[in-house]
């Protein structure tokens, strides 16, 4: 393991950080980045379609020490497994998504109002509009061509939300209120500009060869970190990207202790409700605990045990405590930035944290020396959910949810705080370790 493979410091950690947010605009890109990150530390790729014992079996001792994982269009679910495994080995599964609210451009993209080229699309997510306006745009996303090949394309910035000068709008100030259809399509140009060029030039092909695509707009402004003393993190993602690196450096930097299995289940479409086959509600993380189960010998019982010992961390960002709007907030629960991750709770089962899981995240974040505070809705204001409850339903597997907390949740650029970041990454590395 490398300096750059480990979670060594708070600065080396959010340049790392900084650098995947910067290179991951979409879920295709951040699945396809936490490979390559994954392949350079070792880690080996089981197709689905593959036999994975065979693959198992070029490890000199198969199943036991081996790294590997599993890349499915936007989600990827990564795992190391500890020596002398047993039938009835627990694991440690660090759950996060990929996906983030934003806009997917539609199969018709082009559009043209008075003599403005713009772009047809459609609203992804519970979008935080207003914070799209004005700002450089791309597309991002994956394209493919005739044949069936995929690839993964950026175009730079070309797009803009315009919004409406205040001299045409005198009461804009007195409250914005954004038409989903009719004030969110995107600026490309003067006079006639097809998309699928664009789209096409982005990915080496002629425009006649490229079949489809999944893309998304992408703000192009790189990540900072900001504040009096550089102790603020700000770019776009965030939820959950500060999820999904903290288990991805943690997955890279710890090997797990003997009779014990550290899996990393990065998801898709968790801001839609999860019900795809890469998202938490469809198949993917229960048919590769099967197969690994598989590998290790178990049979039936061995494989209840197994479940019933496991624990799912459900990472996903949380709230920080906003200073202009105090009042949205519990009076009583108030996460504050840079006093750690959050464990987050919901009578409701929005989250699926109990006393049970709250217990074994207060020990973790004790052993890794990490600082911990509580987050929980205003009674007036529901909260939104997360993977939890329905990783939870799905697998019957011990679940408690937590978070990184955030300022500016669902917006084009979220904020954060760079010790809460590093903190869920050392925690992360702590569950991982197993025992």
């Amino acid at each position: 393991m490398t300096a750059a493979q480990s979670t060594a410091t708070v600065d080396d950690y959010i340049d790392r950080y900084g650098d995947f947010i910067a290179a991951s605009p979409t879920a295709f890109h951040a699945a396809a980045n936490a490979a390559e990150q994954l392949k350079a530390a070792g880690f080996s790729e089981y197709g689905l379609t593959e036999d994975w014992e065979e693959i198992a079996q070029q490890n000199s001792s198969g199943i036991a020490d081996s790294a590997g994982f599993v890349l499915r269009d936007g989600a990827i679910i990564a795992w190391r497994v500890g020596a002398d495994p047993l039938p009835h080995t627990p694991f440690n599964i660090w759950g996060a998504h990929s996906d983030s609210p934003g806009f997917v451009l539609k199969p018709n993209p082009n559009r043209k109002t008075e003599s403005w080229a713009q772009a047809n699309v459609e609203v992804y997510g519970g979008v935080l509009l207003n914070s799209w306006l004005d700002r450089d745009l791309e597309f991002a996303g994956r394209v493919f061509d005739s044949a069936g090949n995929c690839r993964l394309i950026r175009t730079g910035p070309v797009a803009r939300i315009a919004q409406l000068a205040v001299h045409l709008d005198r009461e804009v100030n007195n409250g914005l209120k954004l038409d989903r259809q009719l004030h969110t399509q995107p600026i490309i140009g003067v006079g006639e500009v097809d998309v699928a060029e664009l789209l096409a030039d982005a990915a080496g092909i002629p425009v006649t060869e490229l079949a489809a695509w999944d893309v998304s707009l992408a703000d192009t402004q790189l990540p900072a970190r900001i504040g009096a003393h550089r102790e603020l993190f700000a770019a776009g993602r965030q939820d959950n990207l500060s999820s999904t690196y903290a288990g991805l450096a943690a997955l890279i930097a710890q090997t797990p202790a003997p009779q014990s299995i550290a899996v990393l289940a990065v998801f898709d479409h968790e801001e839609v409700g999860s019900g795809s086959t890469t998202g938490a509600g469809g198949p993917l993380l229960q048919g590769v605990i099967k197969r690994l189960q598989r590998l290790i010998g178990a049979d039936t019982e061995a494989a209840q045990r197994s479940l019933a010992a496991s624990w799912v961390i459900s990472a996903d960002a949380s709230h920080a405590v906003h200073p202009n709007y105090a009042g949205h907030h519990d009076p009583e629960t108030r996460p504050q930035p840079g006093k750690g991750p959050v464990l987050k709770h919901n009578a409701n089962q929005r989250y699926a944290t109990t006393g049970l899981g709250a217990a074994k995240w207060r020990a973790l974040c004790e052993a890794a020396g990490v600082e911990s505070q509580d987050y929980v809705a205003n009674n007036t204001i529901p909260c939104g959910s997360t993977i939890g409850p329905i990783t939870a339903e799905r697998t019957g597997i011990n679940t408690v949810d937590v978070g990184a907390p955030l300022l500016s949740m669902h917006s084009c650029r979220e904020l954060s705080h760079v010790d809460d970041l590093y903190g869920l990454a050392e925690v992360a590395r702590e569950f991982f370790r197993g025992q």
